[in-house]
Formats: structure tokens, sequence, C-alpha cells
């Protein structure tokens, strides 16, 4: 008699993102167990879904599983859905999912949205390998030795943050990475606010530090990974910066030239800077 499990994804803010066969589901089932049963409530209303929901959060989950497993071996069907997003991303599920297995009850994922993979789709990093990291530590010290044993990664890294956690966050991140690092912010994803950037740390540190409304709502920081520096001799910069001058700014030729020798922009002004110096020639900016 044993039924199944469905691990439903949830809209992370549009509620058109709800997939026709996440709705089909969640009709279908006998129980809906639910990160929390009063948010999940207004997504059923939406829908129609008359369907009974229980609770089933970090704090209940340990004792709820023996009951929820034994509904299963009744023939129950069960949905698991999260406040928003996929279960089990930062989210409660994985007790229950795994007892799901260990009793050799079928799991079925609906799949939908996912705030970490809507992120790093559209902040134009690198996404042939990444890490999700989900929430770093909430105390400094913490946070810091985290980003520390993160700062040799070679591949993209996401990270969840709260909003009155993100500057914090985002200096400690200078501080580790380098302000150098690229970047993407993706806020507020699939909402009426929605932010999507993508810039270096030092540069979205100001950007949040300067707009409050950034330092609200949910929050996705997509870092790219540690690239290895290539050897960039002295005069393949100086000729490439000598001809970047011809067509740009100081700023701009540093910044194109940075990019694509992979040296560190800083560099790149400053030896800009003792070119023009050099030569009386050279366009005024």
């Amino acid at each position: 008699m044993s039924a199944q499990l469905f691990v439903v994804a949830t809209p992370i803010g549009h509620l058109d993102d709800m997939t026709f066969r996440a709705v089909q589901v969640l009709k279908s089932v006998d129980l809906i167990a639910a990160e929390d049963t009063r948010q999940s409530a207004q997504l059923m209303k939406h829908y129609q879904i008359d369907t009974p929901l229980t609770a089933c959060h970090d704090h209940n989950e340990s004792s709820v599983i023996q009951q929820l497993i034994e509904k299963l071996k009744q023939g129950q069907d069960i949905a698991l859905v999260s406040d928003a997003g996929t279960p089990l991303i930062s989210d409660p599920g994985f007790k229950l999912v795994r007892a799901a297995q260990e009793n050799n009850i079928r799991v079925i994922p609906i799949p939908g949205a996912c705030a970490a993979i809507a992120a790093l789709s559209s902040v134009g990093l690198p996404s042939d390998h990444f890490r999700f990291e989900g929430f770093l530590a909430a105390k400094a010290s913490q946070r810091l030795q985290q980003l520390e044993q993160l700062q040799q990664q070679p591949h993209t890294m996401i990270f969840y943050e709260a909003p009155h956690r993100i500057l914090a966050c985002l200096k400690d991140m200078c501080q580790v990475f380098g302000e150098d690092r690229r970047v993407g912010l993706a806020r507020e994803i699939t909402k009426t606010f929605e932010t999507i950037k993508q810039m270096t740390l030092g540069e979205l540190y100001q950007f949040v530090s300067n707009d409050p409304h950034q330092q609200k709502g949910e929050i996705v920081l997509v870092v790219a990974g540690l690239t290895q520096p290539v050897a960039v001799t002295d005069d393949a910069l100086d000729q490439l910066l000598g001809r970047l001058r011809q067509d740009l700014s100081v700023k701009a030729a540093a910044q194109l030239a940075a990019d694509l020798l992979g040296v560190k922009k800083k560099i790149a002004y400053q030896r800009a800077l003792e070119l023009d110096q050099n030569s009386p020639d050279q366009a005024e900016d």
C-alpha cells in the first residue's frame, strides 16, 4: 500500500511560476506537508486547492516524520512544500525525504522555481561548475572563517543572505575575496522590485550602501571563483594600453586591459597613468 512522496517546488515570488503539474499534484494528494501552513494556505487558495495541510518545519520535522511515513505506508500520497522555491534547498524536508528513501517509499520531484538557479542563470558568471553555499554564519568571526575557506575556490559560489546582514556580508567578502572579485546580485527575483546586477564586490558594496532599497527582500549573491592569474609581460600590458588609449579614457582603457589580460584593474590604471605622463601627445581625458 506504500504511496508516493512528492517534493513540489512553488513560486519564489510571481504566482504564475507555479507549474501545471505542481497544481495537479497538490490537488490530487491526500496531504500537504508545508513549512508554514499559513503561508502555503494563501497559495492553495489562489489555485483553489483544498487538500489538507500539516506543518513540517525545522522545529518539528523530527517528531512528525514517523507519522508521515506511516501515512505513506498506509497508501496516502503526500506532497512536501516549503514557503517558496524548491524544498530542501536551504529549507526543511531533508529528514523526511531521507526517511522515505530508507523505507523504500518512492520520492518524486516536481521541478519548478529555485532562487539559486534563477540567480545563476541571470547574472552572467560561469555556470559550468558551481557550489551552493546557502546562508553564511550570522556571527562575523564565523562568517569570515567560512569565507577564508572558500577564498581559493575556483568555481562560482552561490550564497543566500538576509537583508539585515547584506552590508556586513559584502564587507567581509571584500576583505577576504578582494574588491575586484566579480559578483552577481539577484534580489527579489520575479517580484515587483527585482534587481539583477553584476559588478565587482567593491562596486556592489557601494551600490547597496547607497540604496536602502537594496538592503531589503530576498537576496542571492553569486560570486565568481578565483581565477589563476596568467603571466603578463610589462611589454604586453604597455602595448595594449597604448593602443586602447588612442580611443578610450585612462579609466576605460585600464578596465578593458585588466579584463583582457587578467591583471588587477589598479595595476592597469596606474600603468596607464604612467604611460600618459611619458606621452605628451596622448589625448586628454
